[in-house]
């Protein structure tokens, strides 16, 4: 969180801070909202809510009024870990009313334009306080998408830039306004897109019943391959091109299932510390894995794929400082990185990433793990299983061991610490208040 002095009504000055969600400013808020929020929550949920910070009654010192930020980030971290408040109204209802309030909206009718995979966009008429979870299921009526298939989609902040290229900036979070978060983003070029929402290509078989579901595979699946996200052989493209004359919709997917990195999300360009510092880097995340890309020093270029069943643990580290704060700076200076740790000849080690979409990546990341973890308890129905899932936490019976994974936000940071080796994976939300 960052905090800010501002002027009060009567002449007094009070702190805002800024929240942020996937490094967008989400919201700001006064210390007094939050602390009436708190109190109504533990109405409805008692004492399963995380410690607030106190009140103080005298003037803060600046070792204080540090502290108090500090509490209150771990406070909506913390909470935003319990699946049962996350879904509540009091919990939506407040966030929908501090993001309207901080970018002086109104609660009123409005249009927004929904792009498709295939450049096309459908206009849906939604009120500017809808969440994102409101705004997809306004889309799949009007699409005849069927309901049931709802899990498999979301709603992203995209964008086109030079060259066409394609570029994924978030995933709007269920409480988001889609609205709001357009609106605010500042970003040229920037819209909100209609996306499937699973990393295990595997998972299409269960949308193939449903037309409106092939349609937007389909075009999905176009997309990726013209945006070289995924990557066909010659053979596979000269097939795929003559399927697609044909519009064979079902034969076109079921040969793109054998695409090299089909259904992987793609990030843009970004730098790693392998082999060394300050080499380039492309990465593409799906099926299990993740891809990575690297030019060399001389300009070669190296290709290294880390399954998932190596990786351990994973951090996401905000290493710099806001940009303008009053200013369209909007959005985290691009100092992110996102380190995860696996294994390599039976030793642990880190894999340092320096790139914007840090968050996006760890989204993805988690994705995967969730989708792995749902695939293990349909084949070992006496396991139980934590399934690390926004808004759809499972428990699967287990009675063996399962590999401990971990992903924590460290904001503010300049070093990062080594994570424990005995930390259990959690659903952490990204509010990095």
């Amino acid at each position: 969180a960052l905090s800010q002095q501002r002027p009060g009504a009567l002449g007094g000055r009070h702190v805002l801070y800024s929240v942020y969600l996937d490094g967008f400013l989400f919201c700001r808020v006064r210390y007094s909202q939050l602390h009436r929020w708190n109190e109504r929550l533990r109405r409805v949920f008692g004492n399963c809510l995380p410690p607030f910070p106190p009140k103080y009654y005298l003037a803060m010192t600046a070792s204080m009024a540090d502290e108090r930020r500090d509490q209150l980030e771990q406070y909506l971290q913390n909470e935003s870990m319990l699946i049962n408040i996350l879904r509540s109204d009091v919990f939506i209802e407040f966030l929908k009313l501090v993001q309207l309030n901080t970018f002086n909206i109104s609660t009123k009718k409005a249009s927004l334009d929904i792009f498709l995979p295939n450049g096309r966009s459908i206009k849906v008429e939604i009120l500017t306080s809808d969440t994102a979870e409101r705004v997809l299921e306004v889309v799949s009526h009007k699409i005849g998408l069927c309901r049931e298939l709802l899990s498999y989609f979301g709603l992203f902040l995209i964008r086109l830039c030079k060259e066409d290229k394609l570029s994924v900036m978030k995933k709007l979070a269920d409480f988001e306004l889609p609205y709001v978060s357009l609106w605010s983003s500042e970003v040229e070029g920037c819209k909100v897109g209609l996306r499937k929402w699973y990393m295990d290509p595997s998972l299409d078989s269960m949308l193939m019943d449903c037309r409106v579901a092939v349609d937007l595979l389909y075009m999905q699946a176009i997309q990726d391959i013209e945006k070289e996200w995924a990557r066909p052989t010659q053979e596979q493209k000269q097939k795929l091109e003559a399927l697609q004359k044909e519009d064979n919709q079902t034969k076109f997917l079921e040969l793109s299932r054998e695409v090299q990195r089909y259904g992987y999300m793609r990030l843009d360009p970004c730098t790693c510390d392998y082999p060394e510092p300050g080499c380039g880097a492309i990465l593409s995340v799906g099926n299990d894995e993740i891809s990575c890309c690297i030019t060399l020093p001389d300009n070669q270029t190296l290709d290294i794929v880390f399954p998932m069943s190596r990786v351990k643990c994973w951090q996401v580290t905000f290493l710099g400082t806001l940009l303008d704060m009053d200013g369209p700076q909007q959005t985290l200076n691009q100092n992110l990185e996102l380190r995860f740790q696996y294994s390599e000849d039976s030793h642990w080690q880190w894999f340092v990433i320096y790139t914007k979409q840090a968050f996006l990546l760890s989204s993805c990341l988690k994705k995967m793990i969730s989708e792995k973890m749902v695939k293990l308890a349909a084949e070992n129905p006496e396991m139980q299983i934590e399934v690390p899932e926004e808004g759809k936490s499972k428990k699967y019976h287990i009675q063996q061991s399962q590999q401990k994974d971990y992903f924590s936000f460290l904001p503010r940071k300049s070093k990062v610490k080594k994570a424990e080796g005995d930390c259990v994976f959690k659903t952490i939300k990204e509010e990095d208040l």
